[in-house]
């Protein structure tokens, strides 16, 4: 019988049952086990971050010539100030950064280093936050760089130096409107300028060359993207592209390799290729180095910084690969695979890999999270260092799959389709999970934590790479301009449809749910598809697109505001009433379905006064929660458990 012909008791105690069976919110949701794993330059050393049963993280060493382990004396600030990122600065040296997860702009991030036997911990730069004096105790330095100053990249010339980046504003954005690099000393804690003299105004972001010398300066100002180039010869800056930030024609560079050859992104037959690209002449290479068949490039390359080899390419296109153009390499990614079948097997080592004597390689599937290996070529054999998230089992999990079909416009819309475990018939009670952004890549085919859970309690899950998302061709993320609530939403409902149409969707249980724009998508299908979504959970939405443009607790920067959201928005004079016709404020009267809103009440990205105005001026209360220190998403363990099982109530008690 089917569950909606029953009684809501008799339906609310299968769901009880459902969940039973399956993992827990924790298991999907806490923090990773094990994550963050690295190896060594020379590939001696790997080390990665240790959650305990206590919940508290720790650094782990272990040697890859026999695995012992060298647990380092640092550990996360707790909850409000975990470890966020792992890194080797040499063969003996490690940096780690710290993250204050109460404050979402420039300034809340420390920087240590320690040697990978936990002695000589130096603190290197000071966010925001108040460091607890009984975790990191004689350990503490006077002397450190403010929070203006973040982690960069590492050197690659053994030394114990590391590459920083200097922050700077101007007087009114909250964000840095400008940057400059500098190198450290991470033992004496010397700075010194990388490259000395002026540079390119307003720089966002830098490419440095195997050398470690800022090459590349790339800039925003007024809705153009500016490359420019320095010249180590004549010490100069000059300009290889100024174009307008928003056409598929302009330089998008991507990376030097170890010969100082620069690549670049750019347009082929309709989605971005990766090119080789002639800085005297100012000019990409004739033909494409890499094309990858209805996918924009996205990839990293392996450098072997010894042999001064590009070795292969780290790619996405549905799913996580790897291009090899070493032969070696990919004769030991086929011995790797043969150990660790049916599994998406990533090798990552550093500088020369070929010659390493252990090599990490990152293991995930759809229905496995990301496990650690360590591989020795010598002896053909894998070791686990352990899983991000041990209580998942595979046979828990289910399959899931990448397809595309035609929207009511002919516009071809990929999407990754997640099936409950056990490959139950359909039609199944569905969730759309709305990615947010929205100009960026939503998914990919390996394990998702969001997608699973909702699989594993018995939903069907359609994750659409509606138009306005990247990755998918230029003309993909140009259709999505300034359709908010339009076609973009259209998009939405016509992902159900196809669902239904295919069998897969019971066209009487389909819920809509996404965070910041997800947010706003799932309040649009309310309004506008009453009949199709029955019920809706927003996180982090907007609610009133003009607010975007005016609120005072808003961390957009001026140029954002200026020239990127009326772009791809639409303009807050000229299209004020367009806009107020797709803000779910000014529509609450046709929001009538079952909704649940979660909210950061620090959140600085989407203020709180979205969700506020919009839980005023709904006729029916809403669910409602806020968590009271989180800011643009759910950044704490507890909260994020918290959330997915009112989750998980929600939709048993308006879908089954």
């Amino acid at each position: 019988m089917n569950p909606r012909h029953l009684s809501a008791a008799v339906a609310a105690i299968l769901a009880a049952n459902l969940a039973h069976a399956a993992p827990p919110a924790a298991a999907f949701f806490g923090m990773p086990t094990v994550s963050k794993a690295t190896i060594s330059p020379k590939g001696n050393f790997v080390a990665y971050l240790y959650t305990d049963e206590k919940r508290k993280q720790m650094i782990a060493v272990r040697d890859t010539r026999n695995l012992s382990v060298v647990t380092v004396p640092a550990v996360s600030q707790g909850e409000d100030a975990p470890i966020t990122a792992l890194h080797w600065i040499n063969e003996d040296r490690l940096g780690f950064t710290v993250k204050d997860m109460r404050t979402e702009f420039i300034g809340n991030w420390d920087e240590f280093a320690v040697n990978r036997d936990g002695s000589l911990m130096t603190h290197l730069i000071s966010g925001n936050w108040r460091h607890r004096q009984e975790t990191i105790g004689s350990h503490m330095k006077s002397r450190v760089l403010t929070a203006q100053y973040t982690y960069f990249g590492p050197t690659h010339d053994g030394s114990d130096d590391i590459i920083v980046t200097k922050h700077l504003w101007n007087n009114t954005d909250i964000m840095s409107e400008s940057s400059r690099l500098y190198r450290l000393d991470t033992k004496s804690r010397t700075l010194s300028d990388l490259l000395p003299g002026s540079q390119p105004a307003r720089v966002t972001g830098w490419l440095v060359d195997a050398d470690d010398t800022p090459r590349i300066a790339y800039s925003k100002d007024k809705g153009r993207c500016i490359v420019s180039h320095f010249d180590k010869a004549s010490k100069q800056w000059s300009q290889i592209s100024n174009a307008d930030c928003y056409t598929d024609a302009r330089v998008v560079p991507q990376f030097f390799d170890s010969r100082n050859t620069l690549y670049v992104a750019g347009g082929y037959k309709g989605t971005g290729a990766l090119y080789t690209f002639d800085i005297a002449k100012a000019q990409r290479s004739a033909e494409p180095l890499v094309v990858l068949d209805g996918f924009d490039f996205n990839g990293d390359p392996v450098l072997d910084y010894r042999a001064k080899a590009l070795l292969g390419l780290h790619i996405r296109t549905d799913a996580k690969s790897t291009v090899w153009f070493d032969p070696a390499m990919k004769a030991l990614q086929q011995k790797i695979d043969a150990l660790v079948p049916g599994m998406s097997n990533r090798i990552l080592c550093e500088n020369d890999c070929r010659n390493a004597p252990a090599l990490l390689v990152q293991a995930s599937s759809d229905r496995d999270p990301t496990q650690y290996l360590v591989y020795t070529p010598a002896t053909n054999q894998v070791v686990s260092l352990g899983s991000e998230h041990p209580d998942i089992k595979r046979a828990d999990m289910g399959t899931r799959d990448f397809q595309r079909f035609a929207a009511r416009d002919g516009l071809s819309i990929p999407v990754y389709v997640t099936t409950p475990p056990g490959k139950p018939k359909g039609p199944l009670p569905t969730v759309v999970l709305v990615h947010g952004g929205p100009w960026v890549r939503g998914s990919s085919w390996e394990w998702e934590n969001e997608a699973q859970f909702l699989a594993s309690r018995g939903y069907l899950v359609l994750q659409p790479e509606y138009r306005g998302s990247t990755g998918f061709g230029y003309a993909h993320y140009r259709a999505g301009w300034r359709q908010w609530g339009r076609t973009m939403q259209d998009d939405l409902a016509d992902t159900a449809q196809w669902a239904i149409k295919q069998g897969l969707a019971d066209p009487k249980r389909v819920a809509i749910m996404g965070t910041s724009y997800g947010g706003y998508a799932s309040l649009m299908g309310l309004i506008r598809n009453p009949e199709l979504f029955r019920c809706g959970i927003d996180a982090s939405g907007i609610t009133d697109i003009g607010l975007m443009f005016t609120s005072a607790r808003s961390n957009d920067p001026e140029q954002h505001l200026r020239y990127e959201l009326p772009t791809l928005i639409g303009d807050p004079d000229k299209d004020a009433e367009v806009l107020k016709q797709n803000s779910p404020v000014a529509l609450a009267d046709k929001l009538k379905n079952p909704l649940l809103i979660a909210h950061g009440y620090e959140d600085r990205r989407v203020p709180i006064e979205h969700a506020q105005r919009l839980r005023s001026a709904l006729a029916t209360p809403p669910e409602w929660i806020v968590y009271p220190n989180e800011g643009h998403g759910l950044y704490h363990e507890n909260n994020r458990i918290d959330f997915y099982q009112r989750v998980e109530r929600f939709l048993a008690k308006h879908l089954q």
